[in-house]
Formats: C-alpha cells, sequence, structure tokens
C-alpha cells in the first residue's frame, strides 16, 4: 500500500492552496486500490478537515507513516521528516539563497525532493502549476488597479468573490473604456490573462496595429517570440536559440510603451534575459503606461520597477516617476506608475487552483508514482539519499555544507 500524506503548510505568510482536492483523493483512491491518502489536519486549508472526512479521507496529525507527503510551498527545515519523498515547490534550483538551509537539511536528512516545477513532458513542456491562476488574478488585479487610478470603474477583489465563477458573473456587468492592454509571456500565466480578456470582450489585436491605431473599444495585443524579442546583430528571431543563447537578443518592448495603458507581465525571466525596459525608460516623455501588472513578479527584474513582492490585501504600490522610490497607490500617471506585484496570487481563488493543480496531478502523476522507474519523476528529483541527483550536481556548491 502506497500511502500518500497532504501536509498542512508552515511557512511563513501560510500558503492556504492544497495538492489534492478532496473529491481528488476518494477518486484516486477508489482508482488506485494500492493508494491510501491521508490529510494532515489545518485551519489554514482552502478545504477543511471536515471536507475530507466526507470524502472518506483521513485527518491526522501524524504524518510519519506516509511514503509520500504532498505540499504546496517549501517546507521549514525542522518540519521535514527523515528519509520521506517530499513533492512541492521547492524554489532551489535557481540556487536560491533564502532555501538554502531548508537544501542542507534535505541533504541532511536523506529525503528525497521531487519539485513540482521540475515535473516536465519530454519536451520539456512542464505538467504542473499554478500558472493559470495566477494568471487570472494577475490580469483581474491589473484591471482592478486601472479602475482604481482612473476612477473609471470599479472591481471588486478576486479573493472577495469566493471563485472564479462569481468573478465571471462579475464581468458580466462590466463596460471597460478603450483601455489599450500589453501581455507579455507564452505560457500558462498569459493564458490566464488571455482567458480574463475575453471573459471581458476585450479585443485582441495584432502588435503592429496596436502600434498604429487607437480603438473606441477596449483591446489588448500579445506579445511573444519575434513581436518581443530579436537578435542584436541581425534583428531576427529563432526560438530553440534564443533559449540557448538569451544574451544575444535585445527586448522590443520600448517600442510599445507609448501606445499601453496597461502592461500584464507573464514572461519567465532569468538574469541573462533583456527586461521589459530600463528604469530610465519610465522618465520618457511618451511613457503611456500607468499600471503594470507583474505577474511573473521577479524583483528587479523582467520588470525593473517592481520593488519587492506585495500582498493579497494591499496588492498594489507607486513607482515615482523620477525618483524610482515607492510611493503611495493610485497617484496621476505624470507622478507615478502603480504596480501590482503579488506573488501567491492563486492564493485569491484557492479552491479553483488546487482542483486544477490536482485535476494535473492525478492525470500525469498519479501512474508514476506506481511504476518501478519513472523518466519523469527521475527529472524532477533534486535530491535523494543525502545527494543530489545527476541533473542538479550543479547545484552542489549551494546544497552541501
Amino acid at each position: 500500500m502506497l500511502r500518500i500524506g497532504l501536509i498542512k503548510e508552515r511557512k511563513a505568510h501560510s500558503d492556504n492552496r492544497v495538492a489534492l482536492a478532496p473529491a481528488q483523493c476518494a477518486h484516486i483512491c477508489s482508482a488506485y486500490p494500492g493508494i491510501q491518502i491521508v490529510a494532515e489536519s489545518s485551519s489554514l486549508r482552502c478545504f477543511t478537515d471536515d471536507e475530507y472526512r466526507q470524502q472518506g479521507i483521513t485527518v491526522t496529525d501524524d504524518m510519519s507513516d506516509c511514503d509520500i507527503l504532498l505540499g504546496v510551498k517549501e517546507v521549514p527545515p525542522e518540519h521535514l521528516i527523515p528519509g520521506k519523498t517530499y513533492f512541492f515547490f521547492s524554489h532551489t534550483k535557481k540556487k536560491q539563497g533564502y532555501n538554502q538551509t531548508m537544501m542542507h537539511a534535505l541533504i541532511k536528512k536523506q529525503i528525497c525532493m521531487i519539485d513540482y516545477e521540475c515535473l516536465t513532458h519530454t519536451d520539456e513542456q512542464r505538467i504542473l502549476g499554478f500558472g493559470l491562476y495566477a494568471g487570472i488574478v494577475g490580469a483581474h488585479n491589473g484591471l482592478r488597479t486601472y479602475g482604481k487610478k482612473t476612477d473609471l470603474y470599479d472591481l471588486p477583489a478576486a479573493y472577495t468573490l469566493g471563485s472564479y465563477e462569481e468573478v465571471i458573473k462579475a464581468y458580466s456587468r462590466m463596460k471597460l473604456p478603450n483601455v489599450k492592454i500589453a501581455i507579455t509571456g507564452s505560457g500558462k500565466v498569459a493564458a490566464g490573462i488571455i482567458d480574463v480578456m475575453t471573459s471581458l470582450d476585450i479585443e485582441p489585436v495584432e502588435p503592429a496595429d496596436f502600434l498604429t491605431h487607437q480603438y473606441l473599444y477596449p483591446v489588448y495585443t500579445h506579445l511573444k517570440g519575434s513581436a518581443l524579442y530579436a537578435r542584436k546583430d541581425n534583428g531576427l528571431f529563432h526560438r530553440d536559440d534564443f533559449h540557448a543563447n538569451p544574451g544575444a537578443y535585445k527586448c522590443l518592448f520600448t517600442n510599445f510603451v507609448n501606445q499601453t495603458d496597461i502592461l500584464m507581465n507573464g514572461i519567465y525571466w532569468e538574469e541573462d534575459i533583456a527586461r521589459l525596459f530600463e528604469q530610465k525608460d519610465i522618465q520618457r516623455n511618451d511613457w503611456r503606461i500607468s499600471v503594470i501588472a507583474d505577474i511573473t513578479c521577479d524583483i528587479n527584474g523582467s520588470v525593473p520597477i517592481n520593488l519587492g513582492a506585495s500582498d493579497i490585501e494591499d496588492p498594489v504600490y507607486g513607482i515615482d516617476r523620477k525618483t524610482i522610490e515607492k510611493v503611495p497607490p493610485y497617484m496621476p500617471l505624470k507622478e507615478a506608475i502603480d504596480v501590482m506585484a503579488v506573488d501567491n496570487l492563486p492564493n485569491e481563488l484557492p479552491r479553483d487552483a488546487s482542483e486544477y493543480f490536482g485535476l494535473h496531478f492525478e492525470k500525469y502523476v498519479i501512474e508514476e508514482l506506481l511504476k518501478e522507474e519513472s523518466d519523469i519523476l527521475n527529472r524532477a528529483t533534486i535530491c535523494k539519499d543525502g545527494k543530489l541527483t545527476e541533473l542538479y550536481a550543479y547545484m552542489a556548491d549551494y546544497a552541501y555544507e
């Protein structure tokens, strides 16, 4: 019998999401008689203990007899159980300094740690993530911020509505002004943003038209690939070359800053990838962007005026266009740009986000757990038996004390 435990979240600013919803647990146990699922008692989880019990799932405070433990965010070192197999978003593969102590504990306690972010198909397409709901909530927050800044309309916060179904109902009564929105990115985050655009009847337009036309209704353009990047030497874009040599490419987004009211940023970024713009650009006389929803939320990253993550209750801060310092939000554009930089956006719609995540876990990962050998799991296993796996050996200076 393979015993799987859903652990409660213990990281500071606790997360209320979960890897599997109650009904999903029940379905897995029914479909796979060799699997038993238990849930660690939690008062913060978006599904209550009683909701798990009603589906026949045992709720307990003791997870020591579980073979596999499923979390969402990083597990504090003192709560890691030696010798177990854990799944969670570890935020270690870039050798993030704030998680080095946890990484040391994973090695010392001989834990097998499988990172959700590293679960991929053979073409490196990610299998699991909350990106879709990050995009949905981030787009909603960006539009809400623009309404508050301009005083043209009012949108309630997503978390006050409780579910995406209720968010959609709120959209049915909305008529937006003729705002122009630029969306960046090509993954699940961008898909979530576009889902909101569709629900609000915001029309898509080609990048070239976005640059040259004004509209009497709200529009968006989706910037990715050759619309966003070009080689410095010849102005061309080749996707494989870009991924292999990102430093050889420049970003074209500055062409759009005088035609964009809202930037919704959903791109993946690393330090050798060109930023969307530089801090000095916001002082341009033709700068038009009044709201930036930095959904991927890399501090001083692709959006260089992201000066730190905000939180769900207080999601927006202003950036003074002259001093590049934080100021109160919703000031006139001539003085400040508003930045929405919440780094846990799916927590605003945690039940929807958890069910979406769990559906993919059930579809693509459960059967892998029952195999004697799984390439999918092996590619995502960062450490095991007190050492890094071969794929992650480059982390040695970070992982070992």
